[in-house]
């Protein structure tokens, strides 16, 4: 595909949990780079555009500040301990909004989804989160219809995944989605990802 690629944004900030935000950009920075003429790109973004501490001591240093952020094809919101002082932030509970107002499909793994909630973009809708967090999910919107034993849950807009190692299997499906399930199948094989939990 040639012309201007549709972006794919994976936002980052403090305390977000390492692999909500990895294991999606390790399956959509795979496709997209071994795939461009299916015509996508992948980019994180971060308030200011600095390095972030994610929840577990990891450094990330994003593509680009939200400010600069394009329009967006689909956005990703993670997870993770940082969630927690979002969801009362109202400028980022607004941003969110203004996302969604302009872009196809929004996404989030783990307790991005919380965010989600508290936006009130989750009214009404079935949607999942961390295992630990389906409480707090529905505490947040009674009106969702909480699936917890779900890895992932389209529905259609908004696409929620449940904890950290799930965010990878949400975003196979997204590719899925976008450009069939023999590109996903390709992309899957060379993330080799196999699931066989040895324990």
């Amino acid at each position: 595909m040639t012309g201007t690629p549709r972006m794919i944004g994976i936002f980052l900030f403090d305390g977000v949990e390492e692999l909500d935000a990895v294991g999606p950009w390790e399956v959509l920075a795979y496709w997209t780079h071994q795939y461009p003429q299916d015509g996508y790109r992948v980019q994180t973004y971060a308030t200011g555009g600095e390095v972030v501490r994610c929840a577990k001591g990891m450094r990330i240093l994003p593509d680009a500040d939200t400010s600069d952020m394009p329009a967006l094809e689909v956005f990703v919101h993670p997870g993770g301990q940082g969630t927690r002082p979002l969801l009362s932030d109202s400028l980022h509970l607004q941003w969110v909004r203004r996302i969604r107002e302009t872009t196809p499909l929004m996404t989030s793994v783990c307790t991005g989804s919380l965010v989600y909630a508290a936006a009130g973009l989750l009214d009404s809708r079935p949607a999942t989160t961390y295992w630990e967090s389906v409480e707090l999910l529905a505490e947040l919107d009674s009106s969702i219809r909480v699936e917890d034993t779900e890895r992932f849950v389209d529905d259609g807009e908004v696409i929620t995944s449940a904890g950290v190692s799930a965010g990878i299997d949400m975003a196979l499906h997204l590719v899925q989605r976008l450009a069939g399930a023999a590109r996903a199948r390709e992309v899957r094989k060379g993330i080799q990802y196999d699931p066989a939990p040895p324990v």
